[in-house]
């Protein structure tokens, strides 16, 4: 009787391996959820996504700044065109001879020295039968008033606009600071609602806030720098203004003493 051959070792079928199954990550994201809007870092972009406090903070700096470059734009030709007109008259006073003279070349000339010119003339007119009884002294004070109320009135007027200028170049920094503020109050309150400190959640509305910042900072800086301007002007023009006032008095005075020569 055979017995059956032994099997050899390489005739043995080999173990097979064990399969292996895929990785899996327990509660994986979906990769196909839509994607957050990315933030408009543009200046219009910025003030459309800001609060309506913000909002109204930047248009009343935009008007702020409308207005300082308008009133730039008028008061610079006035004063330039009023400075002019009262050169001539003052030349034309210092070359004068007589009050009569003086008013005669001034013509229909309105500027503020023609104006002293015709009033002072007025007054001597005036006060031409009193000045030998009375005195030289309530002519000349009169007419000293009658000056230097003209030069005030005109300054006065050569003055407006210059005050908004003043307003604005003070409180502009603080309007914008004021928008800043609210605006990163509101992104520390979305921080707290949205639970992250993510900065691209946070920077977008900070970068908003600061813009009202730089909008007040925009109308503040034109705004002072134009005042100045406007100063130095006015201290050239009340000069040439009291150049004018001075060339009347003496006419005005060598008309009396020629007067009381005659006389």
């Amino acid at each position: 009787m055979s017995h059956p051959a032994p099997l050899l070792a390489q005739d043995q079928p080999a173990p097979s391996a064990p399969q292996m199954l895929p990785a899996t990550v327990p509660n994986a994201p979906p990769t196909d959820l839509p994607l957050a809007p990315a933030h408009d870092l543009s200046p219009l972009g910025m003030y459309n996504q800001a609060h309506w406090v913000v909002k109204a903070v930047m248009l009343s700096l935009l008007a702020a700044c409308f207005a300082t470059w308008t009133i730039w734009l008028f008061k610079t030709v006035e004063l330039l065109v009023a400075r002019q007109r009262a050169r001539q008259s003052g030349r034309i006073l210092a070359r004068a001879a007589t009050l009569d003279e003086a008013t005669g070349r001034l013509g229909s000339r309105r500027d503020p020295a023609t104006v002293m010119a015709l009033a002072v003339a007025e007054e001597y007119g005036r006060s031409a039968p009193a000045i030998a009884p009375a005195g030289t002294e309530g002519i000349k004070e009169r007419a000293q008033s009658l000056v230097a109320r003209i030069e005030g009135q005109t300054l006065a007027r050569a003055r407006r606009g210059t005050g908004v200028l003043a307003t604005i170049g003070a409180i502009a920094p603080f309007v914008g600071l004021f928008g800043t503020v609210w605006g990163i109050m509101n992104s520390f309150i979305g921080i707290a609602e949205s639970k992250t400190t993510n900065l691209a959640v946070v920077a977008p509305g900070i970068a908003e806030a600061l813009l009202a910042t730089a909008i007040g900072l925009v109308a503040a800086i034109p705004a002072v720098v134009i005042y100045n301007q406007f100063s130095r002007s006015l201290a050239a023009y009340r000069l040439l203004l009291g150049d004018a006032a001075a060339a009347v008095l003496r006419l005005l005075s060598r008309d009396i003493d020629f007067r009381s020569m005659k006389g």
